[in-house]
């Protein structure tokens, strides 16, 4: 589980919009940059080179959020 706290003050380094903690992928989620970042150990990685591009399927499911 990722702190709530944390999660807060994260934003998505490349588009800076607010990102979804995807507890059973281990995944921050950026819809507006279409980018998911890892977290391993419990630590965000928030390296766009590391994070991997949305399918069309799951940014059409973000924007119905």
């Amino acid at each position: 589980m990722l702190d709530k706290k944390l999660l807060s003050i994260l934003v998505c380094p490349v588009s800076k919009g607010p990102l979804v903690y995807r507890e059973d992928d281990h995944e921050l989620i950026c819809y507006a940059s279409g980018l998911a970042y890892p977290v391993r150990d419990g630590i965000p990685v928030m390296l766009e080179g590391e994070a991997r591009e949305l399918s069309p399927e799951e940014r059409e499911a973000g924007r119905k959020q």
